[in-house]
This record gives C-alpha cells, sequence and structure tokens, in this order.
C-alpha cells in the first residue's frame, strides 16, 4: 500500500516507517537517476495562442527573458530582496500571484510548454508586474547559467508525474537535478515540490533526503497534508488529477 493513501508518513517506506528523518538523509542506497540532459519531454504546444497572448509572446517576453549565458539574477533586479525560482510554471498562476504579493522579491519562472508561457506573460501584464523574468524552456538550462547559492527559494508544483514505471527517467525530479538544486539554493534557502501523485511524493522525498543538502521540515503529518500559509492554489491543482490529495513537502538547504 502506497504510504500516501494509507496516511502513513510519505517517507515510511524509506525510513523504516520512522515518522520524520534525520537531517543526514536516508539509510541504503538509491538507485543512480539516468537522464537524458537537457531533454523536455511531453508536448510543448497543444493549441494556437490567443491572438492577444500571441503578441505578448512577440513584444513582452523578449524583454523578461534571462541573459541567454551565464548570469547573476541579482543583475536584474539589483534592489531585489531576494531572488525566487519556479520551476514549470505551468499557466504562470501561482508565479504571478507570489511575486504580486511581494513585490521586492524577483521571480523567475522556467516552462518549456509554449502555451503556458502566453498564458503567464498575459498574468503578468494584466497584474502590471516588473518583478517576474520568464525562461521559456528547460529549468535545467537556466540553472547551469546560474551562480552557486544565488537562489533563496525554489518551487516544482505538479509536475508532470509520468507514472508509468518505464517514463519514471523523465521525472523532472533526479539525483542530478537534486544536486543541482543544492548548488544553487543559498544555505538556509527554501525548496517546495508539491504532488498529487503518490508515488511521484516518495520518489522525490527519497532523492531529496539522499545526502545532507537538504532538510525535510515537516513535524507532523498536517505538514505535508495541509496547504502551506503561503501557497497559492492554481486550477490545475483543482482539477485534482493525481490519485491523491496533493501533498507539500518543503524543504531548507543545509
Amino acid at each position: 500500500m502506497n504510504t500516501i493513501a494509507s496516511g502513513k508518513s510519505p517517507n515510511a517506506v524509506f525510513m523504516g516507517g520512522r515518522d520524520k528523518p534525520g537531517h543526514d538523509g536516508l539509510e541504503g542506497e538509491v538507485m543512480s537517476d539516468i537522464h537524458p540532459p537537457l531533454r523536455s519531454y511531453g508536448r510543448l504546444k497543444t493549441r494556437t495562442i490567443k491572438p492577444r497572448q500571441a503578441a505578448l509572446v512577440e513584444n513582452l517576453l523578449p524583454s523578461l527573458r534571462p541573459p541567454a549565458g551565464p548570469f547573476d539574477p541579482r543583475a536584474l533586479k539589483s534592489d531585489a530582496t531576494e531572488v525566487w525560482l519556479e520551476i514549470g510554471f505551468g499557466g504562470g498562476e501561482h508565479m504571478a500571484a507570489q511575486a504580486a504579493l511581494r513585490p521586492d522579491i524577483l521571480v523567475i519562472g522556467a516552462e518549456p510548454f509554449q502555451n503556458g508561457v502566453a498564458s503567464a506573460l498575459r498574468h503578468i501584464d494584466e497584474a502590471g508586474l516588473t518583478n517576474v523574468r520568464v525562461h521559456d524552456g528547460d529549468a535545467r538550462d537556466l540553472m547551469a547559467r546560474l551562480p552557486d547559492a544565488s537562489l533563496d527559494r525554489t518551487f516544482i508544483l505538479f509536475p508532470d508525474p509520468w507514472p508509468k514505471a518505464r517514463h519514471n527517467k523523465r521525472r523532472l525530479v533526479q539525483a542530478e537535478t537534486v544536486a543541482e538544486l543544492a548548488r544553487v539554493l543559498k544555505p538556509g534557502g527554501r525548496l517546495r515540490f508539491a504532488s498529487d501523485w503518490a508515488d511521484y511524493v516518495d520518489w522525490s522525498l527519497e532523492r531529496f533526503l539522499k545526502g545532507a543538502a537538504f532538510r525535510w521540515t515537516a513535524e507532523d503529518a498536517a505538514d505535508w497534508r495541509v496547504p502551506p500559509a503561503d501557497h497559492i492554489t492554481t486550477r490545475y491543482e483543482e482539477k485534482r488529477l493525481g490519485d491523491c490529495v496533493p501533498v507539500f513537502l518543503d524543504f531548507v538547504r543545509t
């Protein structure tokens, strides 16, 4: 029985049933993940982009793209108190809402899905946001261009679960991705992963707790079962397309 579906701690299958992991990660070995470099799976476009959004892609997006080569995100907004990254922002609802709530921070979003990028640009334009930058491509390519310890916070919310076992290698959360996240996050930086697919929650928890780079902050079941106070629910999340209620895993970079 899956640990999420049974109501147990989502890491019980890896931690021998303990309700809270230690800071040194998991006991035992995690099989090495094999992930083709910088390949985004799935459809990059599903339908014709509406004229208004197409105009934003042509006229607004170029001004929001980060530099093509290595760059310091602080240079994009010198007065930003923090720099946040949302990996796979979908339609951009969460990213835009967080940026609107915190005009003092810089939010960088990465999304290869063209329709999602177009939707996000609409949210950015309608809210008049000046603290958002958009990478319309693979987040791994973006992170590779960032300096060490340059991010204060990262979100990975409801990524494509690739639930079939033969497709698990296509999941975003792989050992090398976790290592890269550890590199770009500052000590004390925060990372939130959310999914409504129980197996992907277990999969991700295993990989984030392998080694000592990340500490899971949960103290009791409510910490992963109840949406965090600063979470913003999107229309996609409300569809409940997964096999369990949404689970929220918050980590701190040690």
